[in-house]
C-alpha cells in the first residue's frame, strides 16, 4: 500500500537526500520549476531528468536525459508525469535501485505502485513533496 500516514511520510522524507525529478521544467511558471528550487532549499540534491532539455542546467543542476545515465544512487524518485507515463518512471526508478518513488498531485498508478511495492520501494501518490514538508513541518536539513 502506499504511504499516506503523516508518519511515513515525514518519516521517508526525513531519510531522503537525493532526488531525481522526472519530468523536471526550465520554465519558471511550471509546477516542477518551483518544487525542484523549495526541495533545494530544504536541503535536499535534486537531479533533473527531462531527455528534452538534457545537457541544460536547471537551478544549477545538470539535466539528465534518463534516471539509467546518472551514474549515482537515488533515495526518491519525484514524478512529475502524468499518469500513464508514470509506470514508466516507477520502472526507471526500480531499474536504477532507488529506494522510494512519489508521485504528483494528480498522478496515481497502481499497478506501477504495485510494481515499485514488490521490488522494495516506498510509494507515495497523488501528493506534493512540498506540500507535505510544509504541512508536517518538517525543518530544512542544509
Amino acid at each position: 500500500m502506499p504511504l499516506t500516514s503523516d508518519e511515513d511520510i515525514a518519516a521517508l522524507l526525513g531519510r531522503v537526500r537525493t532526488i531525481a525529478l522526472v519530468g523536471a521544467s526550465d520554465r519558471p511558471e511550471r509546477p516542477s520549476y518551483e518544487v525542484m528550487a523549495t526541495l533545494q532549499a530544504h536541503g535536499y540534491r535534486v537531479i533533473p531528468i527531462n531527455p528534452q532539455i538534457a545537457g541544460e542546467h536547471i537551478h544549477g543542476e545538470f539535466v539528465f536525459g534518463d534516471m539509467a545515465t546518472l551514474g549515482e544512487p537515488i533515495d526518491l524518485v519525484d514524478i512529475f508525469r502524468n499518469s500513464t507515463a508514470a509506470g514508466d518512471a516507477v520502472d526507471a526508478a526500480i531499474a536504477v535501485g532507488a529506494k522510494a518513488v512519489w508521485m504528483q498531485l494528480g498522478v496515481v498508478n497502481a499497478a506501477a505502485a504495485a510494481r515499485a511495492e514488490a521490488a522494495g520501494l516506498d510509494v507515495v501518490m497523488d501528493r506534493c513533496p512540498v506540500i507535505e514538508l510544509k504541512r508536517l513541518q518538517i525543518a530544512p536539513f542544509c
